[in-house]
């Protein structure tokens, strides 16, 4: 019998797609920009430079929504690791991935609509949106005002370690967003995830 339970409100989905549309935007500018050599580039460089510019500032103001979003309504828990059997619920679901989920087993720990994360989520998620993405927003900012940033560190120019960190930090969130989409094909089947982000409803069972 399948369960359909109420997981995300319109704001964390609204927030998602606005996100998603963002980041592939940041991605495939960023690599016009990086590789900017004539027949490698997936957008012109001064466009890539104009939209990058602008879907960082409004990557800024929805990673500010996300923040104050998570506050208000209590929604940062679900981020949190719960240290009861944390370890236990672990090696379940690293079990589910690289073995059961190909033999047709349901998910160990399906969301629920007090724990929608299971306890690698709330791991890597709790890394990406808490340490990786203020690094990315912070280091690509100083680099839109370079005044910003130091003279210099350890003997290089300021804007050098910044350049590296923000190139470091983008191509994490690049590598989590390409593991974020294969993982949301991994439901009961391959759009109940997609489902859910859209409806707010998740099915399994």
């Amino acid at each position: 019998m399948r369960e359909r339970v109420f997981i995300l409100h319109i704001w964390i989905r609204i927030w998602h797609w606005t996100n998603a549309v963002l980041i592939l935007t940041l991605t495939v500018t960023g690599i016009s920009l990086h590789f900017s050599a004539p027949g490698l580039m997936l957008v012109p460089f001064e466009l890539a430079v104009q939209l990058h510019d602008r879907a960082g500032l409004a990557l800024v103001a929805t990673y500010a929504v996300f923040v104050v979003g998570n506050i208000v309504s209590g929604n940062w828990w679900q981020y949190m690791p719960k240290p009861e059997g944390f370890w236990l619920r672990i090696r379940n679901q690293a079990r589910y991935h690289l073995w059961g989920i190909f033999r047709g087993e349901d998910p160990p720990y399906p969301p629920t609509a007090t724990n929608n994360f299971t306890a690698m989520q709330q791991i890597v998620y709790w890394i990406v949106m808490y340490l990786v993405m203020p690094t990315v927003l912070i280091t690509g900012i100083i680099y839109m005002w370079p005044d910003l940033a130091p003279q210099q560190v350890l003997g290089v120019d300021g804007l050098l370690p910044i350049a590296v960190l923000h190139f470091l930090a983008g191509l994490a969130i690049v590598l989590f967003m390409i593991a974020h989409i294969y993982l949301g094909t991994c439901g009961s089947r391959v759009s109940t995830h997609l489902r859910m982000m859209i409806t707010g409803w998740h099915e399994h069972g």
